[in-house]
């Protein structure tokens, strides 16, 4: 049973402030005065009094006013009760001697309870294939319904239900009546069937406002309109009959205010108009706006919530100012941080979760040392898989001495350890009641739970997910299993569905509140960012698949009553204008880079004034800030000798001494990534796997194919190729756009092999680790291929898998390419020749032979000993910050080039 109406408005304290230029009090002095004297007349008790409003927050101010201005002159001390229609309906059923019981089926706006019956009525329904993903469209079509059925006084909705039937099935009719229909349009007919059965069958706690007992205890009944239509109220004034009636105080006003002079000499009133350029400008502006008022002693300041996202922006800006800030919109449960821990913990337990997600939720356990969690990644960084079942499956063999290489460190596997009995602990399917204990103990044990009960948002979670004292209600349909996955999407379902309002401060400097509740209540200044087309749109787009027949039937609002709600808060802002508080309207001309207009409204402004409108000073404050530019850095490495020296490293020192100085002689290296992407470099590591395989393939055939047969080359290339997968462990799935491409590569090297060997050259070794003496320093490389040729001298063949252009820039100056000259120089041989060996798709494979490799290689043994024998002594390693050497340098963070002087 729910109760359809407002936010409850219990606990709200009235805004508390000083004399400002605004009609709001003489506003509500006139409503008091015209509701005594109606009370009055009619002879009407106030205490047997209860005057609706449009919602909570006006409460409060109701009630001040009337003790201020009318208990005074009465002297009755009896005040009417101020209500919401939802706070009137908690109000009785609080009150009532026999208490409302909740039936199973019962609508009850709670997403926890509701997407558990929408999920058994689509069983019911012949739907439960399409369960997890049509539930949550039902449990939104229920709720848009369950205001209009609650709008319906209960003696007359039977009536009603019975045109509201035939309203969703003559849609449905004609829609099935449509050749072939999709399943899109069968299931939102079912939906529609549905969730109108399901409202029609809940009971709901403002039934009781209609009783004839509730409308005998009543002098008189009080409905203050407000910008948007109520049903419920509306209904209830009808039901009352003589008892009730309509004040409009509040909501009066004509058509939109035109820009015009305040009197004699007096400019327009127009609001301040920012463009801003994007979200982070328009943030920084609407924030800078609210702390230009209070520094001018306007307060409390409304800032109205048009674009959640951006308020979130500003909030966090005020924050950092000290700002007291009041939230009455709220957020969604999910996007808080107590939720998202939660969440981590739930796709850790995950049967295929991967490392990084384990990763992520172990950094958050307060049970789990920090140092015990580093020594876990390094050991899963050093593994450089994505799956943490393969780390628990290593960690296992090397428990049973089942496994030869180096295992995990001790620590690391401690933690593995726990991570997977707190994992086995949620891995089987149960109920729902039992998944509530289990994922309690879990939390209890990784001390979790203690974190989440001193959070705010941790203690919403305890009571939406029902985890407070272990006794979960009675779910409907509890009783069937659940997986992990499926407990997992009721707990984020359930937090999507709940809104999170933090603390409010006593006393308030802003109030975030939507642009419709600005009505009524007294503020010193008004700040609306959000003001595009998008955020703040004419023509607001209505909620649910209803169509315009349906809506008109069921009663749910249209386009047409959403237009007119947006035009009537438009209207009171610029009311606001006239009245001369001040008002600032902002938006952005970009959202997520691509053009946004500004919204209809303010385009509206522009085209009343042919003059233009004249747009206001960035209210942001600047700040002089002197630079500090960083100098280059020149580090020494006299201290740090090194023994080897690989081709890849003296390349660095080549391209950049700091880079060398970073990566090689100190040993810093970028963190390898726990779920890396495939890209091109992964390929090439595959195809030099793929061609050593092969060749060593052929090496060991029998009977090995002549030339004459190369086709046969295909078979064993393939076996080869499909070794290479498993070998690496490849994600076949994220391998498939290389995979798409190896025929045509696999084609082009076999036509490359076949000419290749036709000139006499012969496969010798492939891989081939080697280490060469020179001086102090330890020469060391593995050169990818090494073949023989009719001559008898020795062909070092690297593959590469680059564009053809930049293999053929390597050849233009060779002196700059040292890697071929580098493997020559571990080679003791003065009769060789080298060669890259380009690998494409789209040219096929091509040779391009160095020439003169010996002489290369000559100089550059000279090269290398000059340059150890300087470092050595003491020679600086600047940083050059030249060429594209920087562009995706691993050091660049370090050596600071952005800031050089």
């Amino acid at each position: 049973m729910s109760a359809i109406g407002n936010i409850d408005a219990r606990g709200l304290a009235p805004v508390q402030i000083g004399q400002l230029p605004d009609h709001t009090d003489q506003a509500w002095q006139a409503i008091v005065a015209q509701l005594a004297l109606a009370l009055r007349d009619r002879g009407a008790h106030p205490g047997r009094t209860v005057i609706l409003l449009p919602y909570a927050q006006l409460m409060p101010v109701a009630r001040r006013c009337w003790i201020e201005h009318i208990d005074p002159v009465a002297g009755s001390g009896f005040l009417p009760r101020f209500e919401t229609t939802m706070n009137w309906a908690n109000t009785l059923a609080l009150q009532s001697s026999a208490p409302i019981l909740l039936d199973g089926l019962d609508i009850r706006l709670n997403m926890a309870c509701d997407m558990l019956v929408a999920e058994r009525l689509l069983v019911q329904a012949g739907l439960s294939g399409q369960r997890d993903d049509l539930a949550p469209l039902l449990v939104e079509a229920a709720w848009q319904l369950a205001s209009c059925v609650a709008a319906q006084p209960p003696d007359q909705r039977a009536a009603w239900a019975a045109q509201a039937r035939m309203a969703v099935q003559g849609s449905s009719g004609a829609s099935a009546g449509m050749a072939n229909a999709g399943d899109v349009l069968r299931y939102e007919r079912a939906l529609a069937q549905i969730a109108l059965e399901w409202a029609l069958a809940s009971g709901y706690a403002s039934d009781a406002l209609f009783d004839p007992a509730t409308v005998a205890a009543l002098d008189c009944l009080v409905q203050v309109r407000g910008l948007q239509s109520d049903a419920l109220a509306a209904a209830l004034v009808a039901h009352y009959g003589s008892k009730a009636f309509v004040l409009d105080g509040l909501s009066e006003g004509g058509s939109t205010p035109s820009p015009g002079p305040n009197g004699p000499g007096l400019a327009p009133a127009l609001p301040a108009l920012h463009e801003c350029t994007h979200a982070a400008d328009e943030a920084e502006r609407a924030a800078a706006c609210v702390l230009a008022h209070l520094g001018a002693g306007r307060a409390p300041v409304a800032l109205a919530a048009n674009d959640r996202s951006l308020i979130r922006r500003v909030s966090a800006l005020l924050a950092v100012r000290g700002v007291a800030l009041r939230d009455e919109t709220g957020w969604a449960l999910s996007t808080t941080h107590a939720a998202a821990a939660l969440m981590a913990l739930l796709r850790a337990m995950a049967h295929r979760a991967s490392a990084d997600a384990v990763l992520d939720w172990a950094k958050q356990v307060p049970s789990l040392e920090s140092v015990a969690v580093d020594c876990l990644e390094m050991e899963l960084r050093k593994m450089g898989g994505s799956d943490w079942r393969t780390f628990a499956a290593a960690n296992d063999e090397a428990d049973a001495g089942r496994r030869k290489p180096a295992p995990p460190s001790a620590i690391a596997r401690q933690v593995a350890l726990r991570i997977e009995g707190w994992r086995a602990t949620l891995a089987t399917s149960r109920p729902l009641r039992a998944w509530l204990d289990a994922l309690r103990l879990v939390l209890q044990a990784d001390g979790q739970w203690l974190q989440l009960a001193a959070d705010a948002a941790g203690a919403q979670i305890f009571r939406v997910l029902y985890l407070d004292d272990g006794a979960a209600p009675d779910f409907p349909a509890s009783e069937r299993s659940l997986s992990l996955g499926e407990f997992t999407r009721w707990v984020s379902a359930a937090l999507e569905g709940a809104n999170f309002k933090p603390a409010f401060p006593a006393v308030p400097d802003v109030v975030v509140l939507p642009l419709s509740q600005l009505l009524g209540r007294p503020f010193a200044a008004v700040v609306v960012p959000g003001c595009d087309e998008v955020h703040l749109p004419v023509s607001p787009e209505p909620a649910g698949n209803w169509s315009q027949a349906q809506r008109e039937a069921l009663g749910l609002p249209g386009r047409a009553q959403l237009q007119q709600g947006a035009l009537a808060a438009w209207i009171h802002l610029m009311q606001r204008v006239s009245g001369g508080i001040p008002v600032d309207v902002l938006w952005r001309t970009q959202d997520a880079g691509e053009a946004i207009l500004p919204s209809g409204f303010v385009q509206g402004m522009r085209l009343r004034s042919p003059a233009g409108l004249p747009w206001s000073q960035d209210p942001r404050q600047g700040l002089l800030i002197a630079a500090t530019p960083t100098l280059r850095p020149q580090p020494h490495a006299e201290a740090l000798p090194r023994r080897t020296l690989s081709a890849s490293a003296y390349a660095d020192l080549r391209a950049c001494p700091y880079r060398y100085f970073a990566l090689r002689s100190l040993g810093l290296a970028e963190a390898q990534e726990l779920d890396p992407a495939l890209d091109k470099r992964d390929f090439g590591t595959w195809l030099h796997l793929v061609l050593k395989l092969f060749h060593e393939a052929l090496d060991s055939e029998e009977n090995s194919p002549q030339i004459a047969e190369i086709s046969a080359y295909a078979a064993i290339i393939n076996r080869a190729a499909q070794r290479a997968t498993e070998v690496l462990g490849l994600d076949t799935a994220a391998f498939t756009p290389f995979a798409a491409a190896w025929p045509r590569v696999r084609e082009g090297y076999l036509q490359w092999l076949a000419d290749h060997e036709a000139a006499g050259a012969r496969f010798s070794q492939a891989e081939v680790w080697l280490e060469q003496a020179m001086g102090p320093i330890n020469l060391v490389g593995k050169i990818d291929r090494i073949d023989s040729l009719p001559d008898g001298q020795r062909l070092v063949i690297d593959y590469k898998t680059e564009a053809l252009a930049t293999t053929r820039q390597r050849l233009t100056d060779p002196l700059d390419d040292t890697q071929l000259a580098f493997y020559a120089a571990l080679l003791d041989d003065d009769s060789l020749q080298a060669a890259y060996v380009n690998v494409g798709e789209k040219d096929g494979t091509k040779t391009h032979a160095m020439p003169d490799v010996i002489g290369l290689r000559s100089q550059l043994v000279d090269g290398i000993l000059h340059d150890m024998d300087r470092i050595g002594a003491g020679a600086a390693l600047p940083a050059l910050g030249d060429g594209s050497a920087c562009t995706y340098c691993a050091a660049r963070g370090l050596c600071r080039k952005d800031y050089w002087q």
